[in-house]
C-alpha cells in the first residue's frame, strides 16, 4: 500500500514539474516575443501641409519632408512608423492623451518653448502672404482695409496677435477689415481663388510649395510678417524619447541624408541642422 502510495505521489510530483516547464517556456516565449516586437512610433501631423505633410495625389499615400525623415529615423532606430493625421487644433490633447508620441509637421518653436519638450530646430523659418498674381497688394501696407486669412492657431496667428506680436505686426493686423481663421491653408487659397480673402499669411515653405505648383495664380510678398524655427514637439518630459528621435536625426545630417530629402523638397535653403 504504501508502495503504491509513493508511486502515485511521485507521478503528481512529475505532472507539476512538467507543467511548470511548460508555464515557463511559455512566459519565456510571450516574453520573447514581446521584446521582439517593433516599437511603433506615431507621429501626429496635418495631411494638408505640404510639403511637411500631405497626401500625395498619384499615391493616395502620406509624404512630405517631415514624414520622410520620422521614416529615416525609424529605419535608424528599428522602429515602425504609425502617420497618423491630426486635426491640428486637438495636437495638445492627442499628445497629452498619448495617442501620439510627437507632433512633427512644420511645428514651430517659437512662443511654444515652454509647452513641449523640443528637439533642436531643424528648419528655419518666415511668415509671409500670398496674394493672387493680378492683385493690386504689392506690400504690406496694402492690406489696410482688406480680408486676411490665416490657419487657426497657426504661428502667422501667433505672429498677428499673440502675446509676442511685435507692434508693428499689431498695427498691421488691426488696419485689416477681417482675419479669417481657416481650418486649412487648402481651404485658405481656395478662398483666395473664389475672391473671399485677398491675402492668406502662412508658413514660407507651405508659401514656395504651392506658389511653385502655380506660378500664374499666385505671388509672394517681399515683405515677411516674421521668422520662426521648425522643431519636434515631444509630451513636456519625455526627453528619453526626444534624446533617441535627436540622436538618429542628427545621424541623417552626419550621412547625408537629411540634406538629401531637403532638396528633393526644396527646402535646402530653409534647413538649419548641422549648420
Amino acid at each position: 500500500m504504501k508502495k503504491i502510495f509513493a508511486f502515485i505521489l511521485a507521478a503528481l510530483m512529475a505532472v507539476t514539474v512538467l507543467a511548470s516547464c511548460g508555464n515557463n517556456k511559455d512566459a519565456k516565449s510571450s516574453s520573447s516575443s514581446k521584446s521582439d516586437a517593433k516599437k511603433t512610433f506615431t507621429v501626429g501631423f496635418d495631411a494638408e501641409f505640404p510639403p511637411y505633410g500631405y497626401r500625395d495625389e498619384k499615391t493616395g499615400e502620406y509624404t512630405g519632408f517631415d514624414l520622410e525623415l520620422a521614416e529615416k529615423v525609424c529605419d535608424k532606430l528599428g522602429w515602425e512608423l504609425k502617420k497618423q493625421p491630426i486635426d491640428w487644433d486637438s495636437k495638445d490633447n492627442e499628445l497629452n492623451s498619448g495617442t501620439i508620441d510627437c507632433i512633427w509637421n512644420g511645428f514651430t518653436i517659437n512662443g511654444r518653448e515652454d509647452d513641449y519638450t523640443w528637439s533642436e530646430a531643424y528648419v528655419d523659418n518666415s511668415q509671409v502672404v500670398v496674394v493672387k498674381k493680378d492683385s493690386d497688394i504689392k506690400k504690406l501696407d496694402d492690406l489696410s482695409g482688406k480680408v486676411v486669412a490665416v490657419q487657426a492657431d497657426s504661428s502667422a496667428l501667433e505672429a498677428l496677435t499673440g502675446d509676442d506680436a511685435t507692434d508693428a505686426n499689431k498695427k498691421l493686423c488691426a488696419s485689416f477689415s477681417d482675419l479669417q481663421q481657416i481650418g486649412n491653408y487648402n481651404d485658405a487659397l481656395m478662398n483666395l481663388d473664389a475672391g473671399a480673402v485677398d491675402a492668406v499669411c502662412m508658413d514660407i515653405g507651405v508659401a514656395s510649395y504651392n506658389v511653385n505648383k502655380n506660378a500664374d495664380k499666385y505671388t509672394i510678398l517681399d515683405d515677411q510678417i516674421a521668422s520662426e524655427q521648425y522643431g519636434i514637439g515631444f509630451k513636456k518630459g519625455n526627453t528619453e524619447l526626444k534624446d533617441k528621435v535627436e540622436k538618429a536625426l542628427n545621424e541623417l545630417v552626419e550621412d547625408g541624408t537629411f540634406a538629401k530629402i531637403a532638396e528633393k523638397y526644396d527646402l535646402s535653403d530653409a534647413i538649419c541642422l548641422g549648420k
